[in-house]
């Protein structure tokens, strides 16, 4: 099956209507869309022991090495488990929601071409690309809260850990799995098969490290020019989101700041994902 421009139609309408000169009714769509995500939600669970390790592993090996072994052996202070566990999960959305968008992006415009099958079915691309992104805040959410009792676990009594802020800590979850996710999609559609492993380790790795996750932002008071270069991080407002809710007692950015920030950036890497998502379908 070779995908043309013919195919696809401009954003908003779909390659069903071709030649009718209108979409799909909207029920319609909304059906075939959830369809599709019933699909991935499906393919995700038959996954899943691998989908947890692919996710969660990295995030519970930092637990065990910095949140348990060293404050026991003295070489860290009890207190530093209250900063890390927000990042531990901040790092846990970040992955899951990156990878659970971005390869798939990545396998089906490259050997798979299983994004034809998507793009002929009734539904605009608009929406064939929002049901990729909608799956990866689902699993970006899952590993969040897989990860969260398993490190309180790990580590044992955190210093100011409290539930009492659930409201918060869902929203940034939803708010950042969403910009993560959509971030997904754009590295998906602008990296070619052959350079996915330089997607990880140029753009991945220096974000994990640089994005506040294993320390607290305002720890960076004492590094003005890092302090400030950080802002540019999406993971930066998803770790302090994460303590703002989790830890509010660990000096953090202001919540209200994170969540327009985390807004923000989902406006952003979506606009970014979409266009990227149909250049790579029309070509």
């Amino acid at each position: 099956m070779t995908t043309t421009a013919s195919t696809l139609q401009p954003l908003g309408t779909s390659g069903a209507a071709h030649g009718a000169g209108v979409g799909p009714p909207p029920v319609a769509q909304a059906r075939v869309f959830l369809a599709l995500l019933r699909r991935d939600v499906h393919v995700a669970r038959r996954e899943l022991p691998m989908f947890l390790l692919r996710t969660i592993m990295q995030p519970l090996l930092f637990v065990i090495v910095f949140g348990y072994l060293m404050p026991r052996m003295g070489l860290m202070r009890m207190g530093y488990q209250a900063a890390l566990l927000p990042g531990i999960l901040a790092i846990s959305l970040t992955l899951s929601a990156v990878q659970a968008v971005s390869l798939p992006m990545v396998m089906e415009f490259g050997w798979t071409r299983e994004i034809e099958d998507r793009l002929l079915a009734p539904i605009s691309t608009t929406l064939v690309a929002a049901e990729k992104i909608v799956a990866g805040v689902i699993q970006g959410i899952i590993a969040a809260g897989v990860v969260l009792p398993i490190s309180r676990l790990i580590m044992g009594p955190i210093a100011g850990l409290t539930l009492s802020h659930a409201g918060a800590l869902l929203l940034v979850t939803l708010i950042g799995a969403a910009a993560f996710s959509a971030m997904g999609m754009w590295l998906g559609t602008a990296v070619s098969a052959q350079h996915v492993g330089l997607l990880f380790s140029a753009i991945i790795a220096p974000m994990i490290f640089f994005g506040c996750a294993y320390y607290p932002w305002r720890g960076l008071d004492a590094v003005p020019a890092m302090k400030y270069g950080v802002l540019v991080n999406p993971l930066v407002y998803v770790s302090e989101g994460m303590r703002a809710a989790l830890t509010p007692t660990i000096p953090h950015m202001s919540l209200p700041v994170v969540l327009i920030a985390l807004l923000a950036i989902s406006v952003a890497f979506w606009t970014l994902g979409l266009r990227s998502f149909y250049k790579r379908a029309i070509g």
